[in-house]
């Protein structure tokens, strides 16, 4: 069938960077509304490679940490908290999904638990702001009547 000209994948190396960006051979994709429909286009396979699939275009994406990441976070410790998702999904926040990584990332579990998130720094001061600090000094987490402690990883 005779296409129209137009492709929405180029041909050159699809990257999701850390900081949850798109890029192309490198270069930071600058145009907002595809960044977004390429978060919203993201399958991961079942052997975990990114894959872009916009009608016939399909190409291979190098997940440089994690397929999703949290932009922002709402709610409060009374009622819970929400993450917002670069794909502007809106997911209920799992406090037991929580974990730092190094350098003390912050990450959760998303997609019905089938994925981490990576918080990017403005989410992850949203949610750090509402942290207490434990009689022991370890950084706690109060969520609807639970207590999450936030740990670093151990060396």
């Amino acid at each position: 069938m005779p296409r129209a000209g137009f492709t929405a994948i180029s041909s050159g190396k699809i990257k999701f960077g850390k900081d949850g960006l798109w890029y192309s051979d490198d270069e930071v994709i600058p145009n907002r509304a595809i960044r977004r429909l390429f978060s919203q286009a993201l399958r991961v396979l079942p052997d975990g490679r990114g894959r872009l699939e916009l009608g016939e275009d399909k190409a291979d994406v190098l997940i440089e940490d994690t397929p999703w990441v949290v932009t922002a976070v709402e709610g409060s410790p009374t009622t819970g908290f929400t993450v917002v998702l670069n794909d502007e999904t809106r997911e209920r926040l799992d406090p037991a999904s929580l974990r730092v990584g190094a350098e003390n990332v912050l990450y959760c579990r998303v997609k019905d638990g089938a994925h981490e998130a990576r918080f990017l720094r403005p989410a992850y001061y949203d949610l750090t702001r509402h942290l207490e600090t434990d009689t022991g000094g370890e950084a706690v987490l109060a969520v609807a009547g639970r207590r999450i402690a936030l740990r670093p990883p151990t060396a």
